[in-house]
């Protein structure tokens, strides 16, 4: 108790006492990496931390060093900030593939046409057909869907996956926000807006919808593109706003949001700064492995971020690096510890890959960040873009039955990890620029792999 009051009279001393976090400016700091005066702060022995409002002309890391520095503190941060990991460029049956036919603005487009966009769903080997091409950078999504049918398991039927993000376009409200129109009511459990502080996570951005049409955008439904797990149900939790930017604390709490509700995968396609520590976070994807949920969180972008950087660098976070059509790492892909796999996230390849092919990422998503909207944007490349592939991917390996039943929550999130890492494909790259290689969603949810 006595180190408790001395740590509290050093936040007096700061005139943190003075103000609540909701007192606290909300805008980002002027370099963009935490949020002015303020600090997240946890005591010893407290579950959880807490925001604590600092008075103006107080520095934010000065702050959070002395208090870091008290008797009875755990840990003293700032409250950092997140950005989106997007570097946007100036049903199946046993008788065939889905019928979506791709373009969604009345381009005429024979059943069957989103293969001519989505190179990243494709074999990328064997024999290629009119209805099934090969793409070097594909993952076999289509084999990945003849094993989960065959299961009995369509698209992942039966698991959640949330989606922290800028909101998603599950549902019209008003006259301002419509839903996608590749989506469907049934696909959506309730989510949440840490942003506006409310339940209605809607999306004003088009990358959190694009993210969520990755992992599971409507298939075989006769229009626009197809997603990976489509037969799984998303939790869209808005912690992102409309510029694609989040605090540290709530995104902490969009996780724990995600544990309590029930989610089987959570999907982070966003970056903190190099190097900068988030202890919140890191506690929380600790809930959540305990939990037995599956994290994955983008590596981030070369130009955006100098290094991987958290949440992929998080405990038992699964990190993605992207790669390209051509099956190439992506030029914007980093490289270092954290990096597990590499999934699909389009763009121009690193220096030395013989291809060329550099094509985006395509989901039914927001125009121009209109929610009301929608068509299929070519400016979607980047390590966010891989994630959502990891995420949906975690979802179908468990939903195909090949995991034990009876193993705990930890084992659990430990073999899904091991089945993606041990099936990837090697692109001959050293560890730290692919992890154990690019993902093979049909080896991972093949029976006898």
């Amino acid at each position: 108790m006595r180190r408790r009051l001395t740590t509290l009279a050093t936040l007096t001393l700061f005139g943190s006492a003075a103000g609540s976090p909701a007192d606290a400016a909300k805008g980002i700091s002027p370099a963009r990496e935490f949020v002015p005066r303020q600090v997240i702060l946890k005591f010893e022995g407290q579950r959880r931390a807490r925001t604590v409002a600092l008075p103006a002309g107080v520095g934010v890391p000065r702050a959070a060093a002395a208090l870091q520095r008290s008797p009875g503190v755990d840990y003293a941060a700032p409250n950092y900030i997140a950005t989106a990991s997007a570097a946007r460029r100036p049903f199946l049956t046993s008788a065939g593939i889905p019928n979506d036919p791709g373009p969604i603005d009345g381009s005429p487009a024979p059943p069957g046409g989103w293969v001519s966009l989505q190179w990243n769903l494709l074999p990328w080997t064997g024999t290629a057909t009119a209805a099934v091409p090969v793409s070097p950078g594909g993952i076999d999504a289509v084999g990945a869907w003849q094993n989960l049918a065959a299961a009995r398991r369509p698209g992942a039927r039966g698991t959640i996956v949330a989606v922290l993000d800028t909101g998603v376009a599950y549902r019209a409200l008003g006259q301002r926000f419509r839903r996608s129109p590749d989506f469907a009511p049934g696909q959506f459990v309730a989510g949440r807006d840490f942003v506006a502080g409310d339940r209605l996570p809607l999306d004003e951005n088009g990358h959190g919808t694009h993210i969520a049409g990755t992992i599971a955008e409507k298939t075989d439904n006769r229009l626009g593109l197809v997603g990976l797990a489509y037969g799984a149900r998303l939790m869209p939790i808005r912690v992102l706003d409309k510029h694609g930017s989040g605090q540290a604390d709530d995104i902490a709490r969009g996780i724990r949001f995600a544990v309590a509700h029930g989610a089987d995968v959570i999907n982070m396609s966003f970056n903190f700064g190099c190097g900068k520590p988030v202890p919140a976070i890191d506690e929380a994807l600790r809930e959540a492995y305990r939990a037995g949920i599956v994290t994955v969180a983008s590596i981030g972008n070369l130009g955006a971020e100098t290094c991987v950087s958290p949440p992929a660098t998080g405990p038992r976070a699964l990190g993605v690096g992207g790669t390209t059509e051509g099956g190439c790492l992506g030029g914007y892909s980093l490289s270092g510890k954290g990096i597990d796999v590499l999934a699909p996230g389009g763009g121009v390849p690193a220096p030395g890959c013989p291809s060329v092919w550099a094509r985006p990422i395509y989901q039914v998503t927001l125009k121009g960040g209109d929610p009301r909207r929608f068509g299929e944007p070519g400016t979607y490349v980047g390590t966010s873009m891989a994630a959502a592939h990891v995420s949906g991917l975690a979802a179908m390996v468990l939903a195909s039955g090949i995991l034990d039943p009876l193993g705990s929550p930890t084992s659990t999130v430990n073999r899904v990890a091991r089945r993606i890492r041990n099936t990837a494909r090697d692109l001959g790259l050293p560890p730290r620029r692919q992890g154990a290689g690019l993902i093979d969603a049909a080896a991972a949810t093949e029976p006898t792999t």
